[in-house]
């Protein structure tokens, strides 16, 4: 496939690059089961929704690693260990205001919301497909 022109991709927004099928779990989801939800998807990330199915969190692989140091036997939920206040950002968000947030907080993905939906979600990986050329707006990428 051919590669984006370095020129296109500062003018590029979220919604060219967001994958739109996005994989989401509840407060009450078993972290076991997130963590295989993650393997199986081969994904870093998932963003945790309320029951209204607005944002409430992401658990990570980061936030999972904990799961080393607890010794408390019960099973948890993806509550337990998630991230609260995430950064979100709209579709006509630009690549490069994302990816200065990438670089600046560490992060390896984020999602895109649309008033209280998640439409999508990017990583590192997708900006890397999108620089490639392998994004056509509609990326089967992994978060």
């Amino acid at each position: 496939m051919a590669q984006v022109p370095r020129a296109q991709a500062p003018k590029a927004q979220a919604k060219d690059v967001m994958v739109r099928e996005v994989i989401t779990v509840g407060k009450d989801f078993p972290v076991d089961d997130a963590i295989h939800e993650m393997v199986e998807n081969n994904i870093t990330g998932l963003p945790v929704v309320n029951d209204d199915m607005t944002l409430a969190g992401i658990v990570t692989e980061k936030d999972l690693i904990r799961l080393l140091r607890n010794k408390d036997e019960h099973v948890k939920t993806v509550e337990d260990f998630m991230t609260l206040g995430v950064v979100t950002f709209g579709p006509d968000a630009s690549l490069e205001e994302i990816c200065d947030c990438f670089m600046e907080n560490n992060f390896r993905r984020v999602p895109i919301i649309d008033g209280d939906d998640i439409v999508g979600i990017i990583s590192r990986g997708d900006i890397i497909k999108f620089l490639h050329g392998e994004c056509d707006g509609s990326v089967d990428g992994k978060v």
